[in-house]
């Protein structure tokens, strides 16, 4: 089984402070909103008791990459280039609602990439997927710098 440590995270906590009282080693602090992932011994007591749901137990080690079935990454693919014409489509128009669309095709085209293994980290898929982004032609505007930034740091 993979060890785990507790995370909190600081929009949801309602300062209740449970946590404070059934942590074992006392970990738990609310004074900053942190908990001492040194002396958690990631029993989960804390994640129980939070009546806010503010807190999370996450693994030191994430599990590898699952190979992906090249039908599923056609499927991805094509379901992403699809948020991504919407998106520009959306761009074209005026007014609000136009942009809002805009930003929603654009979360929605993050959150499959994301989803679908390609903007993991630990992931080979991100280099790959970054330096696709380099070696194919992009918009005017597009972060190139940014994106050579990112290939960096995962090197």
């Amino acid at each position: 089984m993979n060890r785990k440590y507790a995370v909190r995270s600081v929009r949801l906590c309602t300062k209740d402070c449970l946590c404070l009282y059934v942590c074992p080693t006392g970990a738990t602090d609310t004074e900053n909103s942190v908990i001492d992932i040194s002396r958690c011994i990631g029993c989960g007591d804390c994640a129980d008791v939070c009546p806010s749901g503010a807190i999370s137990m996450v693994p030191f080690v994430y599990p590898e990459q699952q190979p992906k079935v090249e039908k599923v990454v056609a499927a991805m693919d094509t379901l992403l280039k699809s948020k991504a014409q919407q998106e520009r489509i959306a761009a074209a128009l005026p007014g609000r609602l136009a942009k809002a669309l805009e930003m929603s095709n654009r979360i929605m085209a993050e959150d499959i990439v994301r989803e679908s293994g390609y903007m993991l980290p630990q992931s080979g898929n991100s280099r790959a997927f970054l330096q696709s982004l380099l070696d194919e032609p992009q918009p005017h505007k597009f972060p190139r710098d940014a994106v050579e930034t990112l290939l960096e740091l995962l090197a």
